[in-house]
């Protein structure tokens, strides 16, 4: 077909974005998910879950920032990455949750924090919820499932994705100018944007299995939370957020904020939906004071941040 962009082969995928960090756990029957655990043995830990379409490296200056002192494990979600495609086509916030779940136990991990950015913001807390013995912190950054009263404006991606029909030829063709229009329109700090992440974005979503998987999660709707979907959160909770979020405008933050117990709200002008990519110094500062506070609890009298 003229113009169709071909998937590229796993081994050709690996061998370009894999690092010295990177395993592949088979958790579950004919699924190998893509997973890098950096940082000191013995150190708290923090889990980190990408967003839609993204993977892994998204994380990648938090864990530049933080691993002298934190041990990270950021894995690629199925359908993502280098995990691609789920045998049982589950690519639900709950499939998400489960398979989380089964890396951190196959790691013997009992005891962490957890963090996730848009859809995988969405993963963490669903997981939080669900298993609040485990989390220490949760962290959202422009997280997803909050209702909102603010109209989004998403990428062009996303709109041909959310389309039936449309989507199905779309995500066939994917030339590599619409990844990089749509970064535009999601990253306010452009100057982030470069060749190499466009092709890391563009290439990724050409791994086997994923193209299909992105058509399977963007046909199966959107709900949005209500606030008794977190009740289980009653760990501390940081929410980052960037003002000029166009994909899941900023009000998102404060309905998160009220929602939980124990929540503080960092909001950082100029900066879009990733914070973690576009103003890492930051919040890597953020996460790392966030982290500490709670490997030391604050005395009674200590003021509110």
């Amino acid at each position: 077909m003229a113009f169709y962009t071909p998937d590229i082969p796993a081994a050709t995928l690996r061998a370009k974005y894999t690092t010295p960090a990177s395993t592949f756990m088979g958790v579950e029957p004919g699924l190998q998910v893509h997973v890098r655990d950096e940082g000191p043995r013995d150190a708290p830990v923090l889990v980190l879950i990408h967003g839609s379409n993204a993977s892994l490296q998204t994380w990648e200056p938090w864990v530049k920032r933080l691993s002298d002192s934190f041990r990270i494990i950021s894995l690629d979600l199925p359908g993502h990455g280098l995990t691609g495609a789920s045998p049982t086509r589950d690519y639900s916030p709950e499939g998400f949750v489960r398979v989380v779940n089964e890396v951190t136990a196959a790691k013997g991990l009992t005891r962490f924090a957890i963090g996730g950015n848009s859809m995988g913001g969405g993963v963490a807390w669903r997981y939080a919820a669900a298993h609040p013995e485990q989390i220490t912190g949760l962290i959202l950054v422009d997280a997803a499932g909050a209702p909102s009263k603010t109209k989004s404006d998403p990428p062009l991606a996303f709109k041909l994705a959310r389309i039936p029909y449309v989507r199905d030829i779309a995500i066939k063709f994917l030339p590599r100018s619409l990844i990089e229009k749509s970064l535009h329109q999601t990253l306010a700090v452009q100057g982030v944007i470069t060749p190499e992440m466009v092709d890391r974005y563009w290439e990724l979503q050409r791994y086997p299995g994923n193209r299909d998987a992105t058509v399977d999660r963007f046909s199966a709707g959107y709900k949005p939370a209500v606030a008794s979907d977190l009740k289980g959160i009653t760990m501390p909770v940081l929410i980052l957020w960037g003002a000029d979020d166009k994909l899941i405008p900023v009000d998102a933050a404060a309905w998160f904020s009220q929602a939980v117990p124990d929540a503080r709200v960092t909001i950082y002008q100029g900066v879009g939906h990733a914070p973690m990519e576009e103003a890492p110094d930051r919040t890597a500062a953020d996460v790392r004071a966030f982290l500490n506070g709670l490997q030391t609890p604050a005395a009674p009298d200590s003021p509110a941040r």
